[in-house]
């Protein structure tokens, strides 16, 4: 198979989606990548580097795309490169449809196969491919929490961890999942005081016996939930239902009554969000403010980390996207059940559930319009 890899061209995006090392994996199995010039720079991966692998350093996006069977991306295509796509083509990247649905709507008019690494889902109900990314981002919404509660950056002046004699600033952390749990270890690590909200409470019983009462964990209603954003100085939501939009728990009225200055991160903003008050920003203008609250919503938060980003995705995706090449995608989700919930877009169908509910369009099973 030809595998394609574009330079990323969402705002302040400086990943890409392969690695070297993924690409001796794809070249020693018979496959060819072209990947266009200088998409690893960002990264500081070399174009040197991927040739010395086996891949052809191309031009251009559109090199790419007309050359390649299989795209391989980090981000959901932007309107130019929706274009670009090509009749039964595989895309493999983050899609986050619900989020997106003119993006949808583009991907079903150009009949190509989309599959979302966010809803790649095992029978256990992980995350494989969205995890590495979680686990970055949750890391980094309690760092830039943390900055933009600075005086200078628009906040209340509040030093996170305090020091001796003044209380540590308070935050509150909806959802303990990948990202919520690592938000929570940097903001315990940064001597916060550190609120996890969550309804599951298997994930909060993990996160109490790890770190023994030193991270406060509650179950989530809208009582207790509301009480704990009101006291808060920052607020990290990291709620995520596969495939779908991110439910909006904190209301507008709740941020009209928090702290003035107070931070709002919304890490689900990749799926709508979680706060009502939520809108997309980028890496060049991360924050506004709605009732004197900033709000950092940025839609690629890993993406400020590029290096380390881009190698913690290939470790988790490069499995998946030699098996696509090496069996092609019919047989590829047959054998390997995980992949069957990747799968969003064959055509114009819409495959998975949740995705399908979000857009309001009817699901049609995979494996039956891909005659698997």
């Amino acid at each position: 198979m030809i595998v394609g890899v574009p330079k990323e061209t969402k705002t302040a995006e400086h990943r890409v989606a392969i690695t070297p090392i993924g690409v001796r994996e794809l070249t020693e199995r018979g496959h060819e990548v072209l990947i266009e010039k200088s998409a690893g720079e960002g990264s500081t991966i070399h174009d040197e580097e991927y040739e010395a692998q086996g891949a052809k350093i191309v031009p251009t996006a559109g090199d790419v795309f007309d050359g390649a069977e299989m795209i391989l991306k980090v981000k959901e295509p932007q309107p130019s490169e929706v274009e670009l796509f090509t009749e039964n083509q595989i895309l493999f990247t983050y899609l986050h449809l619900a989020a997106y649905p003119r993006l949808a709507e583009g991907l079903r008019r150009k009949g190509i196969v989309a599959i979302a690494y966010e809803t790649v889902q095992t029978s256990a109900g992980a995350l494989p491919l969205l995890a590495p990314m979680s686990e970055i981002a949750g890391r980094m919404a309690t760092q830039v929490g943390a900055y933009f509660l600075e005086k200078t950056q628009g906040g209340r002046g509040i030093l996170l961890g305090g020091v001796a004699g003044v209380s540590p600033g308070k935050v509150v952390i909806i959802g303990a999942g990948m990202a919520g749990s690592n938000a929570a270890v940097i903001a315990m690590g940064m001597q916060g005081d550190v609120v996890v909200l969550d309804t599951d409470a298997e994930k909060l019983r993990r996160i109490d016996s790890l770190y023994q009462g030193r991270v406060v964990t509650l179950h989530s209603n809208k009582l207790t939930l509301e009480e704990q954003v009101l006291g808060a100085d920052l607020v990290i939501g990291t709620v995520l239902v596969p495939g779908a939009s991110a439910p909006k728990l904190v209301t507008e009225d709740m941020v009209r009554s928090m702290k003035r200055g107070a931070v709002l991160v919304d890490v689900a903003i990749d799926q709508g969000g979680c706060f009502e008050t939520s809108r997309e920003t980028t890496h060049t203008d991360p924050v506004y403010e709605v009732h004197e609250i900033l709000h950092y919503a940025v839609g690629n938060i890993p993406g400020a980390v590029p290096h380390t980003s881009t190698y913690a995705l290939t470790n988790a995706t490069l499995r998946y996207a030699v098996t696509l090449a090496d069996e092609g995608v019919g047989e590829a989700v047959r054998a390997h059940p995980e992949l069957k919930a990747g799968v969003n877009i064959v055509g114009e169908s819409v495959c998975h559930p949740a995705v399908a509910t979000s857009l309001g369009a009817d699901h049609v099973d995979p494996l039956t319009v891909l005659g698997a």
